[in-house]
């Protein structure tokens, strides 16, 4: 049992306006899972996310090394459906000075008075690094479009609600994303996809658990509640937004567990698509590298210190051989 390449094919969204959330499953498994106890599922998912994992890690230092791209990771979901665990498993073996998180709320009076791209835009990552937005500017076609009295504050000359303002908005959104990736930053959107009834047992759980208690809010049964204008909001949203250049990923997020190895996946491949390379040091900098070693050298025999063939060294030998 395997989630290989063509399996996370199938959690692209279609472009084109071709998208339909029906046509993906919240509780997916691969080939071979189903009738197979949940232990050893979830054996089989941590054990696939661990090697992703330690792929991600040099992929991640190939990332910084070459400073020629950033990535930008966006989640978005409903309440319960796993963004917290998802990053923090699958960033878990990413080093944390290359790895910047912003978690979006509610818009600040500052926000509020600048167009709605303004708050994520002054936290994109730089080249070389990877950034995470835990909510992000797509709640402005997804929180507000349920809540659109949300708009009031923000004092739009000449505001008309309805299918014209939502198209703008994602015209703009389709704009700056282009722009993004013109400029070196990939951009990965991941719509974790649970389904209501998973959704109202995560709810129980933290209601019934004492260390979950703070996990809920009478907030998010509200925003339960229009279960069906989320779900609407969120497939027009993806069906117009996910691009060749940014493309939408809806991940079946019933199982955690499959989430988190699905995600990881992800983006693995998507930094090994991008053939990243450590750079190479031109002629005159090699030469002096090399002096600097024959003095390093020179200074450790005259003082008896042993010389330590390094892990680059000895692969040499061992290519060489």
């Amino acid at each position: 049992m395997a989630i290989n390449a063509n399996d996370l094919e199938r959690f692209r969204a279609k472009t084109g306006g071709k998208f339909r959330l029906a046509d993906h499953e919240s509780d997916w498994l691969p080939a071979g899972a189903k009738g197979m106890k949940k232990a050893d599922m979830k054996a089989f998912a941590t054990e696939l996310l661990s090697e992703n994992l330690a792929d991600l890690a040099e992929l991640q230092d190939r990332l910084y090394a070459s400073d020629t791209h950033s990535l930008l990771l966006i989640f978005q979901a409903m309440d319960a459906a796993g963004k917290d665990g998802t990053i923090k498993h699958v960033m878990s073996g990413i080093n944390p000075q290359g790895c910047q998180v912003f978690s979006f709320k509610s818009p600040s009076k500052e926000e509020l008075d600048h167009d709605f791209l303004w708050r994520t835009t002054k936290s994109l990552p730089e080249r070389g690094r990877i950034g995470i937005f835990n909510r992000s500017y797509y709640e402005e076609v997804l929180v507000v479009r349920v809540h659109p009295g949300f708009l009031d504050a923000q004092h739009i000359p000449g505001l008309k609600v309805g299918p014209a303002l939502w198209k703008q908005r994602y015209e703009s959104i389709n704009d700056f994303e282009q722009h993004l990736t013109r400029n070196g930053t990939v951009v990965l959107k991941f719509f974790l996809n649970v389904s209501h009834e998973e959704q109202r047992e995560r709810f129980l759980a933290r209601i019934d658990d004492p260390t979950k208690n703070w996990k809920f809010s009478s907030a998010d049964l509200s925003e339960s509640m229009k279960w069906d204008e989320y779900m609407k909001a969120y497939q027009e949203c993806i069906r117009a937004t996910s691009t060749d250049a940014a493309p939408w990923w809806v991940i079946p997020a019933d199982r955690k567990f499959v989430a988190r190895s699905i995600v990881s996946g992800i983006v693995r491949q998507t930094l090994e698509d991008l053939n990243l390379k450590y750079p190479v040091m031109p002629p005159e900098e090699m030469a002096r590298l090399a002096d600097s070693r024959d003095q390093l050298v020179a200074a450790m025999e005259a003082e008896g210190q042993s010389i330590r063939p390094t892990k680059s060294a000895k692969a040499h030998a061992e290519g060489a051989n």
